[in-house]
């Protein structure tokens, strides 16, 4: 008896499996450096104040983090990025840290980029604009960034607070400078005089997340009802079954999203741009649209 048999297929060989693999590579490549790398998120969260006014209930933050102009960053990037939150109607703006970028270019040549970014920012159609400055800005120069954000009429608080108001209340937007490389002093940001007073909350820019248990050891910390950071850029590169690829120092242990740290609640924007390879996977860049509701 005869049995005709399927014919078998050739083995794959080893050029062709170099090949696809090759192939495979370059798709990614592709995909997380000129496709996820542009392609903004916008995520949206309540967050549960207590303390917050009546006045309050409702209002809505728009949180941008990251922004490394100029290495990587493209200024289509950023106006994308401005033109998604006036779209939002946000009733603020945030802004926590790192809008240029100290790493391939010299010195000099980074602080050109911080005007250019503070430009395109000032496009922000909403007027209660608040910034603190991340470990890059600092490494460029404080000053420097500090101006360009000032003269494009953004608030920058370097261990300083400010009072948002409406008829029938207000809340403080506090902040501290980098804790990488400046001197975050959060006594000095949070006075005694505002700390845990009825209704009139405090909400927190910190660049660093991982700061957050640092800042419960000083005595305005436990007055702190929500912390916003950036900085850990969600790791940039999250592949399945693996942690995430790209974290830096003060950013290890809160990486992305939502915490609650003791009473006060934390949430890590992945920020807009990257730094040391211009790519992302499984994480695209972030624009948080936080509503703040009275506890």
């Amino acid at each position: 008896m005869t049995v005709d048999l399927p014919p078998s297929k050739p083995p794959i060989s080893r050029r062709r499996f170099l090949s696809a693999g090759l192939y495979a590579g370059a798709g990614l490549a592709l995909y997380s450096g000129e496709i996820e790398r542009h392609w903004i998120e916008v995520t949206r969260r309540d967050i549960f104040v207590p303390g917050l006014p009546e006045a309050f209930d409702g209002f809505r933050v728009a949180h941008l983090s990251d922004i490394h102009m100029d290495e990587y960053t493209e200024p289509f990037l950023v106006r994308d990025a401005v033109d998604h939150i006036n779209r939002l109607h946000p009733d603020a703006v945030f802004l926590t840290g790192d809008f240029v970028t100290r790493e391939l270019l010299p010195k000099r040549l980074s602080i050109g980029p911080a005007w250019q970014c503070a430009s395109i920012l000032d496009k922000l159609e909403c007027p209660r604009r608040y910034a603190v400055l991340g470990n890059h800005d600092v490494m460029v120069g404080a000053p420097e960034v500090t101006q360009a954000l000032t003269d494009n009429h953004i608030s920058v608080l370097r261990n300083a607070s400010l009072p948002i108001e409406r008829p029938g209340g207000r809340f403080w937007v506090a902040g501290v400078d980098d804790p990488v490389k400046g001197k975050p002093d959060p006594d000095t940001a949070i006075p005694p005089s505002i700390r845990n007073v009825s209704g009139e909350p405090i909400v927190l820019l910190c660049h660093a997340p991982d700061y957050a248990d640092k800042l419960l050891t000083f005595s305005a910390g436990p007055s702190v009802a929500f912390m916003l950071s950036g900085h850990t850029h969600g790791g940039q590169v999250r592949l399945p079954l693996m942690m995430p690829l790209f974290l830096p120092p003060l950013g290890r242990k809160y990486v992305e999203g939502w915490y609650r740290i003791g009473a006060t609640q934390l949430y890590v924007n992945r920020g807009l741009g990257t730094v040391g390879f211009p790519v992302r996977f499984a994480c695209p860049p972030e624009i948080t649209l936080h509503t703040l509701r009275k506890a």
